[in-house]
């Protein structure tokens, strides 16, 4: 997330399947959550999660030698699984920053020939804030919950969605760099998707849910009452998936990650789900952000349970996520 320095005051801050996913033809709202028979894999998870947060990255800082492991690792990961790139290659290269830096950009056409020509993205930053300068005994900050624990999560929907071929939509798969130098990346990239028209739904930006809350929901949602959203997803898992979290409207934090970019070029639903509610973790851009204080079943939960949602959302004959008046 990017460094929130008004907040420091207060914070010390699937098992593989072949199943298919059942999707009733024109679903309606308020209709039952969609059945899906796919295991997210706790294993895949963890070996995504530990690579993408052990020190050989050295805090994946945007513009270094960390990070370009980083993107070659994602690159890897979306080859491997039949995505294909939306650029000419996965990188897209970042027109904002002094070096060369680029987000990690793939996309799973949709299945229906009208439908697919709508985008559903689905987001997280991949970039952390690097090494420290001051000696010390640790100076790496691996970032583990920020943000490999949302890239870890969009990568497993991004192979279910490969896999299952369940999306009408087309899926915009996207890593984000720049984000911790104050949301670069996304930035850069609304600015091409506009010039192409890019016709955009809704974005679902996953940040920071290395651990679970101690609460009667899952997560959270940024920018709670801007949209439908978190009724939606609600519905769509029919669990109490999403709930209004205080602080992230004390704090503002529907402007503090890439979703808000995305926000303000296309005036769509664009929000960030998250389970750092700042109870829950202290080393929140620390180096104490580590693989092993990760919650990997928690993790496995999660993107598990969204799902049926991210499922819905790319189906719909109309697009039920709506802004709010």
């Amino acid at each position: 997330m990017k460094k929130l320095y008004f907040l420091l005051p207060f914070i010390f801050l699937a098992c593989k399947t072949n199943t298919i996913t059942t999707v009733e033809k024109g679903s309606q709202s308020n209709s039952k959550p969609i059945a899906v028979n796919y295991k997210v894999s706790e294993t895949e998870i963890s070996d995504f999660l530990k690579y993408l947060s052990s020190d050989e990255l050295e805090g994946r800082e945007t513009g270094t030698k960390g990070i370009e492991k980083a993107a070659v690792f994602l690159e890897d990961f979306l080859k491997k699984n039949n995505i294909k790139p939306y650029f000419k290659t996965y990188r897209d290269m970042l027109t904002n920053f002094k070096s060369p830096a680029f987000n990690i950009v793939g996309v799973i056409e949709g299945t229906d020939p009208e439908l697919k020509k709508e985008y559903v993205v689905l987001s997280a930053h991949y970039d952390h804030i690097g090494i420290e300068k001051k000696e010390q005994a640790d100076k790496i900050n691996n970032g583990a919950n920020d943000d490999a624990s949302g890239v870890t999560s969009v990568a497993a929907m991004a192979k279910y969605f490969s896999e299952t071929k369940s999306n009408k939509r087309s899926i915009l798969v996207v890593f984000f760099a720049g984000e911790e130098k104050g949301l670069l990346g996304s930035k850069s990239l609304v600015e091409k998707l506009k010039k192409q028209n890019f016709n955009l739904y809704t974005q679902l930006n996953i940040e920071m849910i290395g651990v679970p809350m101690k609460r009667d929901y899952l997560a959270y949602i940024t920018g709670f009452d801007k949209s439908n959203m978190a009724d939606k997803i609600n519905e769509y898992t029919g669990k109490k998936t999403i709930g209004f979290l205080p602080k992230e409207a004390e704090y503002q934090l529907f402007y503090r990650s890439d979703n808000y970019s995305f926000f303000q070029a296309f005036g769509k639903p664009c929000q960030s789900i998250s389970t750092f509610d700042f109870k829950n973790f202290d080393f929140y851009h620390h180096v104490s952000d580590e693989f092993k204080l990760m919650d990997i079943p928690h993790i496995t939960a999660f993107t598990q349970e969204l799902l049926p949602a991210v499922t819905k959302i790319a189906v719909t004959e109309t697009q039920e996520i709506t802004m709010n008046k």
